[in-house]
């Protein structure tokens, strides 16, 4: 009876060390920077005009490559720039892997944000970054979407408000992550780099 029991104990503790080894080589995945909304919000879709060749794109011009996608306006003073520029550098941070990679700027002001208005603009931030223009149910559609609000009041002031999130979409269309801040840029170009990498 000993030796049984003894056995069972080897043979038990010879099974909890490899299922020690197994839980070991499947430990956590590194965490990422962005916030991580995987499966909670719809595939990328729209229809919209891209001010830099003035075509009407939809998401499968973009099949193949990571989608940032930012709503906001040209006349914005602070957080479209702001913004932006973090993008721009986020984009030197992935250097080759930049090509894998699309910044979508989309306007909440196409009264005022023309094609030709647009195109310079987002143009000054990288060739990797296309301004988007629709009409105003377009961008309502998108917006609702994913959830982002903004609102263009144009009397007595004009005045334009919006949410300044940043969605992540990898090569298939499928929504990723979102940063709601994106001044660690280090960590953004982590994040892009890996899905752009397939991961």
């Amino acid at each position: 009876m000993r030796m049984r029991g003894a056995a069972a104990l080897l043979g038990a503790a010879a099974l909890f060390g490899a299922a020690l080894v197994f839980l070991t080589g499947c430990g956590p995945t590194k965490p990422w920077h962005a916030t991580n909304i995987t499966g909670a919000m719809p595939d990328l879709s729209f229809r919209m005009m891209r001010a830099s060749d003035g075509l009407a794109v939809s998401q499968e011009d973009y099949r193949g490559r990571v989608v940032l996608v930012y709503f906001g306006y040209t006349h914005c003073p602070d957080v479209c720039p702001a913004t932006l520029a973090n993008l721009s550098d986020v984009l030197k941070r992935l250097g080759r892997d930049a090509e894998k990679v699309r910044a979508l700027f989309v306007t909440v002001d196409p009264d005022r944000d023309t094609l030709d208005v647009l195109r310079p603009y987002a143009q000054a931030f990288g060739p990797q970054v296309d301004g988007l223009r629709g009409s105003a149910g377009q961008i309502a559609d998108l917006a609702r979407r994913y959830r982002v609000a903004y609102s263009v009041i144009k009397t007595p002031t004009y005045e334009v408000t919006h949410t300044s999130s940043v969605f992540v979409f990898d090569d298939r269309g499928r929504v990723r992550l979102v940063a709601t801040d994106t001044n660690d840029t280090a960590g953004l170009a982590d994040d892009v780099g890996r899905i752009a990498n397939g991961k």
